[in-house]
């Protein structure tokens, strides 16, 4: 059963490479010029098929009345005789008179319509008697003035008429030969020139069209080129840079001088480039998405590992000192443990509250919004930032053109210059000039920590503003000034962020600057910017130089003065 139904499907299943080209498969190069031949040639033939259908119409009429008018002439000047009785000698003398053209026939019909007498004009010489089967050629003509085509053996075709009355008719021929010659000559120059002038234009048709098509086929062989480019592996095309993703290859492009937008063929290279351009533009976005999607699995990967050691630690300490209390008072003093125990829990319970406040940031919960002033949060942060470290210079400077106001959750944005002042503190030496400042303009207000320790590693900078970001890579800290958790600065930029704000650090030794900006109450969310810039080779110092002292210009809470608070 299978092997019949087989049978039966193989004529209708064989392969489109065991069939046989059809027509419409071949190229423009093959079916153009055939097209145009054959055209020609239909066009060649109806031409000169009209032309010998008029020019023998023209050629027999002509011939025709020519045969008439002798036949008139002729009949008239044998009528004054008609009533003398018929003489052939006499209807036939006209045939004796000059200027008769060669092969003339004259004759003679009686009343049954037979030729009784008929004469020839002959090439040379007088006009001689028709023999008795040249005349039978001739009977049964009419006397009507109808013209009739007769072959008269020896002498050829001819065209003949009779014209007669009163008992006896004279009959007329003039031969066929002449315009049956010039209608044969006629075919052949026809056919000459039909032959020459299609071979000719054939041969043009094929050079011109080769030539126009040429820029299609350049195009095809550009589309060609990058069907056979590997567009699903971008990795083929080189290693994957550590800037940034794999560049995508560059495919070929159709030459300008083929994408005229006066030929099809133009149309068609620019329209192709135009899909290659958006070809390498979905790519290029494609390996863009793929490389963020990796950065972002790595972050997150990154992310779970690290809250997962963070949290690790202060369970761990917790667990060890409840390990300690069960095993007797002796092993610990219950107050230290209880201490430890607490400050452990604190720890934790900021770790994940500094979480939760990332991850709602992150889904786009925006903070309460409320009228909040700049110069007075910025003011209580320097504040709580002098009596944490008092071991630093900490300077406030207000430059305000107009109130500081913003609208935003005040809590939040205290919190973001409080994470820029605790930075400074812990990762800058004793003795460290901190300056905070506040800048408002008609359209946005700004904020600037400035300090002048060691900087930012040129190799963290790039990270800075990243969760879990720190310049010690350890997770162990023997106290509490070896540095946070990581978080702070990835804090400050998502609030920053969320109030449709940017923040951004410039960091070289000896100076470095955060700078908060936001728009002012009514203005646009500010466009995101590189927020992140550092000198190409940093310039080593010995001794961090001391930060100028901002101009103060207080205008609007007098006790919010610009002064040194060290």
């Amino acid at each position: 059963m299978s092997s019949r139904l087989r049978h039966r499907l193989r004529p209708h299943g064989r392969s489109p490479r065991d069939r046989s080209p059809s027509p419409r498969g071949r190229s423009l190069r093959s079916r153009l010029p055939l097209l145009v031949g054959v055209t020609l040639v239909v066009v060649c033939a109806v031409t000169a098929l009209t032309v010998f259908l008029v020019q023998r119409a023209y050629l027999l009429g002509d011939l025709d009345q020519r045969v008439t008018n002798t036949a008139e002439r002729v009949h008239g000047g044998t009528r004054g005789t008609a009533e003398a009785g018929p003489d052939s000698d006499k209807d036939l003398a006209f045939l004796d008179q000059r200027g008769q053209a060669v092969g003339t026939i004259g004759g003679t019909l009686d009343v049954d319509g037979y030729v009784s007498a008929a004469r020839v004009v002959p090439q040379d010489g007088d006009p001689r008697s028709l023999n008795a089967a040249q005349r039978a050629a001739l009977d049964g003509i009419e006397a009507d003035g109808s013209l009739h085509t007769r072959t008269v053996p020896g002498l050829g075709t001819y065209r003949v008429t009779a014209l007669g009355g009163s008992g006896h008719a004279v009959l007329t021929g003039l031969p066929m030969d002449g315009v049956r010659d010039m209608i044969r000559d006629l075919v052949v120059v026809e056919a000459v020139v039909a032959v020459v002038g299609l071979a000719a234009a054939g041969c043009v048709c094929a050079v011109v069209i080769r030539r126009q098509l040429r820029p299609l086929g350049r195009v095809a062989a550009a589309a060609a080129e990058v069907s056979r480019s590997a567009l699903d592996r971008a990795e083929a095309t080189g290693p994957t840079p550590a800037s940034g993703p794999t560049p995508v290859p560059g495919l070929i492009r159709v030459s300008e001088r083929d994408t005229d937008p006066g030929s099809e063929a133009g149309q068609v290279g620019a329209a192709l480039n135009r899909m290659i351009d958006h070809v390498e533009s979905s790519l290029a976005e494609r390996q863009r998405g793929e490389e963020e999607i990796r950065r972002s699995e790595e972050r997150t990967r990154r992310l779970l590992a690290d809250a997962s050691h963070e949290l690790r630690t202060p369970l761990a300490a917790i667990a060890g000192y409840a390990e300690l209390m069960n095993r007797g008072p002796g092993m610990i003093e219950p107050t230290l443990a209880w201490r430890r125990v607490s400050a452990e829990s604190a720890r934790m319970t900021g770790l994940v509250e500094d979480l939760l406040l990332l991850a709602r940031l992150d889904e786009g919960r925006l903070p309460h919004s409320a009228e909040a002033d700049l110069a007075a949060l910025v003011a209580d942060a320097v504040w709580d930032a002098r009596a944490t470290g008092d071991d630093h210079d900490w300077q406030l400077g207000l430059l305000l053109d107009t109130p500081a106001l913003v609208a935003g959750d005040e809590a939040r944005l205290q919190q973001v210059v409080a994470n820029l002042l605790a930075n400074a503190r812990m990762h800058t030496p004793v003795g460290t000039t901190v300056v905070t400042s506040v800048e408002a303009t008609d359209e946005r207000r700004v904020i600037r920590v400035r300090d002048n320790g060691p900087g930012i590693p040129p190799t963290l900078l790039p990270r800075v503003f990243e969760r879990f970001t720190r310049a010690d890579a350890s997770r162990s800290r023997p106290d509490a000034r070896s540095g946070g958790s990581g978080l702070g600065l990835a804090i400050a930029a998502a609030i920053t962020q969320a109030h449709g704000g940017r923040i951004g650090v410039e960091s070289e030794p000896g100076r470095t600057e955060f700078t908060i900006e936001l728009p002012a109450i009514g203005m646009p969310r500010l466009l995101p910017v590189d927020a992140v810039s550092a000198p190409s080779t940093p310039t080593p110092t010995s001794r961090p130089p001391t930060s100028p002292h901002p101009t103060p210009a207080p205008t609007r809470a007098p006790d919010i003065a610009s002064s040194s608070m060290s």
